[in-house]
């Protein structure tokens, strides 16, 4: 009876907290957001400035410009207000197997990535990606969802009544539910959102999108992760290579169409 107590108060908080700020991703998706964009690009700028101090770029001039062509040619076939924007992208010389974009329209690829992403297509699986995160806020879903939670949970540890060994126990246990239950299937929804969106913008800027599967064969081939998907932000590769094949019908015949114009990539 105490927990379906507990229980319903931290639902009412919850549904308070969450009463505001829906919107929709690019794929039709409902989203919660809550922070204006103009303060998450604001926090991007300085997240991207800090980086840019603590690591340094490339001096290989020849990379950095494929991974800006690779980037401009993805640039180009986005929707117009981002095609418009002043993005920045930056080669970091770190061995890591990883790159991202942050709001404020920033991009960091890492040297390490090039060692796996083998021809310009897997690179541009990587970069579409990672600006689908941007174009579909992401960051700020994210933000929002983490901060609606936290709320929720700490209006509900409010409403609950005197502190109890059982009442720290009971909302110990929803922190962590929210954490599996919410937060995490919320980021790799937005993983798989990204891979989808990414697939689309590389057939369009006549990348081969049948090389986002091999990108992800590659990945595999260095290992998976050890940790269960259930506690990860991140879908399996095996998913991922599942869900990109079942996207490639609706993505090839713009890359062929581009292929048989001669209008294909041309960045390396």
């Amino acid at each position: 009876m105490f927990f379906t107590k507990i229980f319903f108060k931290v639902a009412l908080a919850a549904t308070l907290v969450v009463m505001v700020g829906c919107s929709s991703s690019p794929t039709g998706r409902k989203q919660f957001t809550v922070l204006p964009d103009s303060q998450m690009n604001e926090m991007g700028v300085q997240s991207f400035t800090e980086m840019k101090k603590e690591t340094p770029s490339s001096s290989n001039t020849k990379l950095r410009e494929q991974v800006q062509c690779v980037a401009d040619s993805l640039i180009a076939v986005l929707p117009e207000k981002y095609r418009k924007q002043d993005w920045e992208v930056v080669l970091f010389d770190d061995e890591q197997i990883n790159a991202f974009a942050l709001p404020g329209y920033k991009v960091g690829v890492y040297t390490g990535l090039l060692k796996v992403a083998d021809n310009q297509s897997q690179l541009a699986a990587v970069v579409g990606h990672e600006l689908a995160h941007v174009i579909a806020r992401h960051g700020n879903e994210r933000v929002s969802t983490q901060l609606a939670t936290s709320q929720a949970l700490a209006l509900g540890y409010q409403l609950s009544g005197e502190e109890s060994p059982e009442k720290i126990a009971i909302f110990q246990a929803l922190g962590l539910g929210a954490q599996v239950g919410i937060i995490l299937p919320f980021s790799r929804s937005h993983e798989s959102e990204a891979d989808l969106l990414g697939l689309e913008y590389m057939a369009k800027a006549g990348f081969d999108p049948r090389e986002s599967v091999q990108l992800w064969r590659n990945m595999s081939a260095r290992g998976e992760s050890k940790t269960p998907e259930l506690m990860s932000t991140h879908p399996s590769n095996a998913n991922r290579i599942k869900d990109l094949t079942a996207n490639l019908p609706n993505n090839l015949p713009t890359y062929k169409a581009l292929i048989a114009q001669n209008k294909g990539a041309k960045c390396y």
